[in-house]
């Protein structure tokens, strides 16, 4: 079911589907919850299943500058409280791991666990912080469509990029749907976010870790510096890039499922 709410005037649009115990999925940069639809609705034949449009993504309003990664988490709690939950189990893709360790440090109270998937707890190098920048100057000029079209086939592993070429189409209609303010205002939120590596390693609740062998983004290299807590697992998705929730759909689902159960089955 489609909802919305409103925060200070700005609309908040999610999708809920299922009952029982509450899952949250965010999305990544250039993506909506439309991008969760297919692993929400397989999920929720377990639990309570939110998929949440960000501000400026999907049918949620903008908000005002500074963008950062907290106004983003900010709009997961509001949705949270107008559904009367007080704990959930949160599942950040990619710009959402950003979100979802940002939602941990400023309600730690309503975690019953965190899933990092494709993400990290780092801040932006300074590298990162330029491609940013560049990538900000393109949309301006007008290669918002451009922008969107590569990133769109970039976030799959090479040798599925055939296999998943309608689902490539998919993301890239999803992509060209966020204006360019949106994708502006995420790009700056990432570029300016500060590291949360500490917010990681004292969590009290169970964390999961999921990385692509295949990933262009992140190397499996970064298993080497995060701070993880005492209660981890970690998955390497052998076949998958940077969108395991579609490359290896089946594995990536039993993998969340199983982690959820083990959460609220104590």
């Amino acid at each position: 079911m489609e909802k919305q709410i409103y925060n200070n005037n700005l609309k908040i649009n999610y999708d809920i589907k299922g009952k029982g115990n509450v899952v949250v999925l965010i999305h990544g940069f250039l993506e909506t919850s439309e991008t969760w639809k297919d692993f929400a609705d397989l999920l929720s034949s377990d639990f309570s299943v939110i998929s949440v449009d960000l501000p400026g993504h999907g049918k949620s309003d903008i908000f005002d500058e500074p963008y950062t990664v907290c106004k983003y988490a900010e709009s997961v709690y509001v949705v949270l409280k107008s559904e009367n939950i007080q704990k959930a189990v949160i599942v950040g893709h990619s710009m959402g791991g950003y979100v979802a360790l940002a939602f941990a440090e400023s309600y730690p109270s309503m975690l019953s666990g965190l899933c990092l998937f494709h993400s990290v707890p780092f801040s932006d190098s300074y590298e990162k912080k330029q491609l940013r920048n560049e990538v900000i100057s393109r949309i301006r000029s007008g290669n918002k469509d451009i922008v969107c079209s590569n990133h769109a086939k970039a976030v799959y592993a090479d040798d599925n990029t055939e296999t998943f070429k309608e689902k490539i189409k998919e993301g890239e209609k999803i992509a060209k749907s966020v204006s360019e303010e949106g994708i502006i205002a995420s790009l700056s939120a990432m570029r300016d976010r500060k590291d949360r590596n500490y917010v990681s390693e004292k969590l009290r609740v169970p964390f999961l870790y999921i990385l692509g062998k295949k990933d262009r983004f992140i190397p499996e290299s970064v298993l080497e510096v995060i701070k993880f807590p005492k209660l981890t697992d970690t998955v390497i998705l052998e076949n998958s890039g940077h969108m395991g929730m579609i490359e290896e759909k089946e594995r990536s689902l039993k993998i969340i499922r199983n982690f959820c159960k083990k959460i609220y089955d104590k």
